[in-house]
């Protein structure tokens, strides 16, 4: 069954998600660290990862993720890691990983990181704008779509 994994933390555009899972009668697993509010609806969970460590939630996501599902997430190396369980993986703008760029994707993060840490560039990603969040809404779409598609065939 088709699901949506949502790194929540930081997710901006969760509004937009439970829109698109509600026209399509989707199944969305927002997974947090902390308790969050999620609309009341047989179609959208709530999964709190309380323990100790680092990246706690980004394992869980990918040890529940696998082919069919829609992960949601900014954080590239949680991407890689879902690309891999052959996942679909969709930026918060839009922008969807895939085995071909997901290297290169990381190698880039690794070097912004790398020059943000001994100071030549400060700053980081500019912030959200309604065309990231129309880009997202289109993208969202036609990846659900394509996975119906898939599921359909092979049903």
């Amino acid at each position: 069954m088709l699901t949506i994994y949502v790194d929540a933390d930081a997710c901006p555009v969760k509004d937009e998600i439970y829109r698109v899972a509600k026209r399509y009668s989707m199944t969305v697993i927002v997974a947090a660290n902390t308790s969050l509010w999620v609309p009341t609806s047989k179609l959208i969970q709530l999964v709190v990862r309380t323990e100790v460590g680092l990246d706690v939630v980004d394992d869980w996501i990918v040890e529940q993720c696998g082919p069919g599902d829609i992960v949601v997430t900014a954080d590239i190396p949680l991407a890689a890691r879902c690309v891999a369980k052959q996942a679909r993986v969709l930026s918060p703008k839009g922008r969807e990983f895939s085995e071909a760029d997901i290297g290169e994707t990381l190698a880039m993060r690794d070097l912004l990181d790398g020059l943000r840490q001994t100071g030549v560039i400060t700053g980081g990603p500019a912030p959200m704008s309604s065309k990231d969040s129309s880009r997202f809404l289109s993208k969202l779409d036609e990846l659900v779509n394509a996975v119906r598609r898939v599921n359909l065939r092979s049903s």
